[in-house]
């Protein structure tokens, strides 16, 4: 397990670019109605219990009862192996399924070698073909091999899988109340092994989700969606640090059943 003061890699966001976030809209509606999203309403309602409220794009949900086609377009039987068996951990506790088979309209396409990093599209923007062409992956898996260790491949298989679901990165949660070092943050993710430019950093680590899109936002420290943050990048809370999650927390579980509830039947 890689200690908080250890340099790790950890993902970067594919998000759709503006000119696509019309279509990104219009795919995520046509998939579930629910993500129509009415941005009046207050992702912080009282009235939500503790276990809604976590960071979510309201509006990128597939619909509840989906079985999601996923293809690997490469990758060795063992390596894909082993995303399979971590991924269906998510589909214990969501009314979701993964049927890996080798679909050309697979609506989750992997890759293990498309670039160094490893990625996903997030939620339903894996519909928007203009970014991610059928061809192309829609998730990649950048320095996972055969001889990856079983608690490297259970944190990264699960976090992008997550992403693919509509979850966000955690310290990127508006409330989740991180005040950072940002010399030391640039020092840090500009070296190995993410090498980071200034506005991948901002935009991959600085920079926070507006509350309004998120589907509840209490924080949650132990969130399968949270890397690990050394103390040294912190400022305050002071002396703070985040150890290096590779299972799904109690949140991530109670959250996944609420946006994929037991409601709808698979099609």
């Amino acid at each position: 397990m890689a200690t908080p003061e250890a340099n790790v890699r950890i993902c970067y966001d594919r998000k759709l670019p503006l000119a696509l976030e019309e279509d990104g809209r219009r795919a995520a509606v046509r998939e579930n109605p629910a993500n129509d999203v009415d941005p009046s309403l207050n992702p912080n309602d009282p009235n939500l219990t503790p276990s809604e409220k976590i960071a979510l794009i309201a509006s990128k949900r597939w619909r509840p009862g989906k079985v999601l086609k996923i293809r690997f377009l490469d990758g060795s039987s063992t390596m894909r192996a082993k995303v399979e068996r971590y991924a269906k951990e998510w589909t214990k506790h969501a009314n979701i399924q993964f049927d890996f088979g080798n679909s050309t309209f697979a609506e989750i396409r992997i890759s293990f070698y498309a670039d160094s990093g490893s990625w996903s599209a997030l939620g339903t923007d894996a519909l928007v073909e203009q970014y991610f062409p059928l061809s192309q992956p829609t998730m990649n898996f950048g320095w996972l091999r055969d001889d990856t260790s079983e608690e490297e491949y259970s944190r990264i298989v699960l976090h992008e899988f997550g992403h693919a679901l509509g979850a966000i990165h955690e310290h990127q949660n508006p409330r989740g109340g991180i005040v950072w070092n940002k010399k030391a943050v640039c020092r840090y993710f500009s070296g190995p092994p993410n090498y980071w430019t200034k506005e991948q950093i901002r935009f991959n680590v600085l920079e926070k989700y507006s509350e309004d899109i998120l589907l509840g936002t209490e924080f949650d420290p132990a969130s399968i969606m949270l890397y690990p943050i050394p103390p040294s990048l912190i400022v305050s809370p002071a002396g703070w640090a985040v150890r290096d999650n590779a299972k799904l927390s109690q949140m991530d579980i109670e959250f996944i059943k609420i946006a994929y509830p037991q409601t709808v039947s698979a099609r």
